[in-house]
């Protein structure tokens, strides 16, 4: 089988990596991937969000598969075009993509479909959560604990456009569930924790994700699923709009049991970097069943073991990204057995550079969590670049990380 897989990220060459060792795998190609990408498969200058043109690269290029990685492509209807035009994807329509697309719709869905998540608040007044309604690249929440903080969120949501949703603050930790689905049936994926503040102990602004691991020890993944992924695939169904591609919940495990945080339309990034590494049967199979609406004969069998993942991002990062400056020492890390995923990287006089916010995700397995901590950092150590910065606390005992 040909696979197109739609964007750049570190998401995107994780599961460009796990697609390449498939059997099934004739060509791999992606639009417009990165220079990890590059080693695996051939990239298109072609942008994600262009319709149009990935529909007629698909067809030229005659593939059987298209996997869409980002959120913004989907909820644009990315994937309704592609199907208008006979060509098999792997990720909702835009109709279904409105439960990351829109705050309200999910709201409504998980109120029809009698999900647990946050109460809405008629009134902004701290502690209180704020939201955009739309996508806002993973940095659209903010948790207001006192007045400055409040009025920091409505001016930066407000500068966003657009409705702006008031939740309660829960409190709790914090995961990440995936599940694959059909539209009706669905795979449960390891349950992943991921870092969204930039600094140590959950400091700073928030990030489109500064680390991850997988999976949470005391968390039942199929029992989530169950209670929260399927009646919502039940509602939406319900609507007429069935969801075919990856339901990811975002919750928090409060006291009063787990409540939905946000959903997304697609596999997430950190998370994804950790727990694809853990799947041991072919992912590729899996999501072609699922783009022809059938899984019932499919399986994907999870390691018993633990991964960690850091982002390598800019030193100014989340404010800006930086561009041009060199990489070294990646080889050196891949060498020890890490998994090196590019984000915001480039290829420029033949040499890798910089190119964005978060710049690497660097993945590392392990018999325990601890020994997965311990070669990611390692490998992080290996890495350089002018400014680099990461997390130093991603994946350390509860009881070391400060504020959560």
């Amino acid at each position: 089988m040909k696979v197109l897989l739609l964007g750049s990220g570190g998401r995107e060459h994780a599961l460009a990596w796990r697609l390449a060792q498939s059997p099934a795998l004739a060509e791999l190609h992606a639009a417009p991937g990165n220079p990890g990408i590059a080693a695996l498969g051939d990239c298109h200058p072609v942008r994600a969000e262009d319709a149009e043109a990935v529909l007629e690269l698909a067809r030229a290029l005659d593939v059987g598969l298209v996997v869409v990685g980002p959120e913004a492509p989907l909820v644009a209807g990315i994937a309704d075009e592609l199907r208008h035009g006979g060509v098999a994807v792997f990720g909702p329509g835009a109709d279904a993509a409105r439960i990351e697309g829109s705050k309200l719709f999910a709201k409504e869905v998980m109120d029809a479909a009698g999900v647990a998540t946050a109460a809405t608040m008629p009134v902004a007044r701290p502690p209180c959560v704020v939201k955009a309604d739309g996508l806002a690249a993973g940095k659209g929440v903010h948790v207001c604990r006192i007045d400055d903080e409040l009025e920091t969120a409505l001016r930066a949501t407000a500068n966003l456009g657009g409705p702006v949703v008031i939740e309660e603050l829960l409190e709790g930790e914090e995961i990440s569930v995936f599940a694959i689905t059909d539209g009706a049936r669905t795979i449960a994926l390891p349950v992943a924790q991921d870092f969204k503040r930039v600094g140590d102990g959950d400091t700073g602004p928030n990030t489109g994700g500064m680390g991850a691991y997988a999976p949470v020890n005391g968390v039942d993944a199929e029992e989530i699923v169950d209670g929260v992924h399927r009646p919502v695939l039940e509602e939406l169904a319900r609507r007429g709009s069935p969801f075919v591609g990856v339901l990811y919940a975002g919750l928090m495990l409060t006291d009063d049991g787990p409540r939905v945080l946000e959903f997304n339309c697609r596999f997430g990034d950190p998370e994804t970097q950790s727990v694809v590494p853990l799947l041991e049967d072919d992912l590729l199979g899996v999501l072609a069943a699922a783009a022809r609406g059938d899984l019932r004969q499919t399986d994907l069998r999870v390691s018993d073991q633990a991964a960690v993942t850091v982002v390598l991002a800019a030193g100014r990062y989340p404010e800006e990204g930086d561009t041009g400056s060199p990489i070294e020492g990646i080889e050196d890390a891949e060498r020890d057995g890490a998994l090196v995923f590019h984000a915001g990287t480039a290829v420029r006089a033949g040499r890798l550079v910089t190119n964005g916010g978060r710049i690497l995700s660097v993945t590392a397995t392990g018999d325990t969590l601890t020994d997965a901590r311990s070669a990611a950092y390692a490998a992080v150590e290996r890495i350089d670049f002018p400014g680099a910065r990461y997390r130093r606390d991603v994946a350390a005992e509860r009881g070391e990380r400060v504020g959560r």
